[in-house]
């Protein structure tokens, strides 16, 4: 479904750069943040127990049974981090 959204300058042109950054799109990028806003709570990955660091700092996703990983779980995560 097409819509309109009406945003304020400085925050499409940051959002494009993230976009960019991120090598996806800026409508994969507000699926995303709608997706994540409208999930329960249930649904939500709690980054203080998804993962893990190695001695060196490294993260490392931890095996959780029935969970599946996916591209819009490691960008919440990095979003969590201020990644």
């Amino acid at each position: 479904m097409k819509t309109t959204l009406e945003l304020p300058d400085d925050l499409l042109i940051e959002a494009k750069a993230v976009a960019a950054k991120r090598r996806t799109t800026l409508k994969a990028m507000v699926e995303h943040a709608l997706r994540r806003e409208v999930a329960s709570e249930s649904q939500v990955v709690d980054a203080a127990c998804a993962y893990e660091k190695d001695e060196y700092g490294i993260p490392s996703l931890k095996k959780r049974a029935g969970v599946k990983v996916t591209s819009e779980t490691i960008y919440q995560l990095m979003d969590d981090e201020g990644i």
